[in-house]
């Protein structure tokens, strides 16, 4: 029996290969790549912490071990700061240990992001939960995932979060037809299409990787057959429960018009790297004089 109850759980799906990021990512995770001063994926985890989420169910895979040690605790590093009296980095290694309640789980053989939900269903049991997709960092001054949240609980199916790209990018994107419901800032699911053409795109919203899944999904996806690219596919399982009545039938979408930072892709994480340093008030007051000057000297 599913229960509708509040949100407590993460999955942050976490065993891609990068490649596209090869060769930095031959030995080291992509989810380790810093942005700024600190790993990717600890933009993520600190955002599930933020909405109330303190029990995150990491999937990983081979050659991931980095992600467990960077949320572990290092006793002789910690030792070695405070007795330097270097509380400040002392301060921001242990935000990372004490961010929440960690758990890590194999996916084995990489079957798609569907099969890494999959591999959530024993440690989430029937109660509704959040995946976060470490590619997408959302800033931290914008509000997503609460809202997110908000929306499940009162809908009682699963919630997407979608944004407006440019028409002729939707192609790039899994994309939502959506309705508007009267008195509502969130809208009524449809139908998702996977990378459609630019001429048979049903909207401009792109489906963007934070979900509030019913538990009612892992069902779906046990008879999902395999999809694109041979892989059991999260968005086929959405478009089944968009159409589904009952205890958790139904998807519903949020808006997001806030800031995005896309780290799965070469170009987009240099952008991310250099706005989120650029606004920071220990490098921002010398970092964008010196791109000023770099950008027209070009």
């Amino acid at each position: 029996m599913i229960q509708n109850k509040r949100v407590t759980k993460a999955v942050i799906p976490a065993a891609g290969l990068g490649t596209r990021f090869l060769p930095a990512t031959k030995a080291m995770p992509k989810e380790m790549l810093p942005v700024v001063d600190q790993p990717a994926i600890q933009y993520v985890v600190q955002e599930a912490a933020k909405a109330g989420l303190d029990d995150i169910l990491m999937i990983t895979g081979r050659n991931k071990r980095a992600l467990e040690d960077h949320f572990d605790r290092v006793p002789t590093l910690e030792a070695t700061l405070e007795a330097k009296g270097d509380l400040e980095k002392l301060q921001r290694i242990q935000e990372a240990t004490d961010i929440g309640d960690m758990h890590y789980i194999r996916q084995g053989d990489p079957k798609g992001l569907g099969h890494a939900v999959l591999c959530a269903k024993r440690h989430v049991g029937n109660e509704p939960f959040a995946v976060l997709l470490g590619d997408d960092l959302i800033d931290a001054r914008d509000v997503l995932l609460e809202t997110m949240i908000d929306v499940q609980a009162k809908t009682g199916g699963s919630v997407i979060a979608v944004m407006e790209v440019d028409p002729q990018q939707i192609s790039a994107y899994g994309c939502a037809d959506v309705t508007a419901i009267e008195g509502e800032d969130y809208v009524a699911v449809r139908a998702l299409v996977e990378k459609p053409n630019v001429e048979e795109a049903p909207s401009n919203l792109a489906v963007i990787g934070r979900y509030v899944l019913s538990p009612a999904v892992f069902e779906v996806l046990e008879r999902t057959a395999p999809g694109r690219g041979g892989e059991i596919q999260l968005t086929d399982a959405l478009q089944e429960l968009a159409t589904m009545e009952g205890p958790g039938g139904g998807v519903h979408a949020v808006v997001f018009r806030g800031r995005r930072y896309d780290t799965g892709d070469k170009l987009s994480y240099i952008q991310a790297v250099i706005t989120l340093a650029a606004e920071r008030e220990d490098l921002g007051p010398d970092l964008v004089p010196w791109l000023k000057e770099f950008v027209s000297g070009l």
